[in-house]
């Protein structure tokens, strides 16, 4: 894979971990918490509307998480662009180590809070970065 094809990718991934932290986000607010409650309820099976996510502390949480989330999003984003032209190697050892680090702390927090399905998805957002970053790029034409 050449490294303009690594960063379309990886520009792709960021735009898609923005978007999921601004759904989270949207939950802190209840008229527009509907996908991302729906999407609870799905993941904490039965689908059977106990999940409200009106809790004062679940709004926060969706804030902050969904902040920090469209945050590293961005950064990829921005990692993806000049700075992995120049370094592809370090640029590729920062995201792969941050997304490491994301999957082993939200799956094994997902197993010990007993959502099991939310641990398995995990894996499509690991394979986005996994399968694009797997070997080194090749180099770009002009580095400029």
């Amino acid at each position: 894979m050449t490294v303009e094809r690594q960063q379309w990718w990886l520009r792709f991934s960021g735009l898609l971990v923005m978007g999921f932290g601004l759904l989270v986000c949207l939950a802190a607010w209840p008229p527009t918490a509907g996908a991302t409650v729906f999407l609870a309820d799905l993941v904490i099976w039965p689908l059977d509307g106990q999940q409200t996510g009106r809790a004062g502390e679940t709004r926060l949480l969706s804030a902050v998480g969904g902040g920090v989330m469209a945050g590293w999003g961005a950064m990829i984003w921005m990692l993806a662009g000049r700075p992995l032209l120049l370094m592809p190697a370090e640029i590729r050892r920062v995201v792969l180590g941050s997304v490491g680090l994301w999957f082993v702390i939200d799956s094994g927090g997902s197993l010990l809070a007993g959502v099991p399905v939310n641990a398995v998805a995990n894996v499509g957002f690991l394979l986005l970065f996994a399968v694009v970053l797997r070997r080194p790029a090749r180099p770009a034409a002009n580095p400029a």
